[in-house]
């Protein structure tokens, strides 16, 4: 019969998958441009909120990730008098192998991979009368990296990771330069609404840089940055989300057991 029990991290020579849970909220400036709704930048403050789990076999060089992203964001033109609202959620699927890990107490991890990754949104122009908002979908495979350096500092445990994703191929839902959304749902008129996307036709990034406090063997405070730079040029359409991000949270560590 099979059994699993979950327990704090402890007794290192008992084989078990390490999971690693964060959740935490983050607060910046953003700035979106989308010239199917204006010409105009319009820039504010958004709202982030970031899961990530993250779960590893202790004698396995694959570690698997799944992220939940969700933002809100506020925001006005140069002259402020015009808002937009832009809100989205993406999610995240990826596995990374282990290059190499230098030391034991205080130590130097590289991890490479690649994830799949789904967002959903909308921008919302609140003066605009005849099509005030563009929705946004896509589907993207993006390679990636990410360096751990692990160390000692006041008695406490600490870890800083960088993160790395860049979206190399996708497909992204537009509508064509003069379209209304009326004519694609309404009256069925496709315009290669569906568009195929690469690194030079939807430039794009994302970095998140953590530093994990550990306050005791189960519990870690996570405080850093994240930055995501969408930007895509397609059916002579342009648009571009930047965000930054101050980020803070809890992060739990745990073990499931298997017997």
């Amino acid at each position: 019969m099979l059994s699993m029990t979950v327990v704090l991290e402890a007794q290192d020579t008992i084989p078990r998958n390490i999971i690693t849970s964060s959740h935490m909220i983050g607060v910046g400036p953003s700035n979106v441009l989308d010239t199917y709704l204006s010409q105009e930048k319009f820039s504010g403050t958004g709202v982030t909120y970031l899961a990530d789990i993250e779960r590893r076999k202790p004698d396995s060089q694959w570690l698997t990730v799944i992220k939940h992203q969700a933002n809100f964001s506020y925001l006005h033109d140069r002259s402020d008098t015009e808002n937009e609202l832009e809100g989205a959620y993406d999610f995240f699927w990826g596995r990374y192998y282990q290059l190499f890990n230098l030391g034991s107490r205080t130590s130097f991890t590289v991890n490479v991979g690649a994830l799949a990754n789904a967002g959903v949104g909308v921008i919302y122009n609140t003066s605009n009368s005849n099509n005030p908002a563009q929705a946004r979908l896509h589907l993207n495979i993006m390679p990636s990296a990410r360096a751990d350096y692990a160390f000692m500092l006041w008695q406490h445990r600490m870890n800083v990771c960088y993160e790395l994703n860049l979206p190399l191929v996708g497909i992204m839902f537009s509508p064509n330069y003069g379209q209304s959304y009326y004519e694609i749902f309404s009256l069925g008129n496709y315009d290669h609404n569906i568009v195929p996307t690469t690194f030079i036709s939807a430039p794009s990034f994302r970095q998140q840089l953590m530093l994990d406090v550990n306050l005791n063997r189960s519990l870690i405070m996570r405080v850093g940055y994240l930055g995501d730079y969408q930007q895509a040029k397609v059916n002579n359409l342009k648009q571009h989300i930047y965000s930054h991000r101050i980020m803070i949270g809890i992060t739990r560590r745990f073990s499931i057991i298997r017997r």
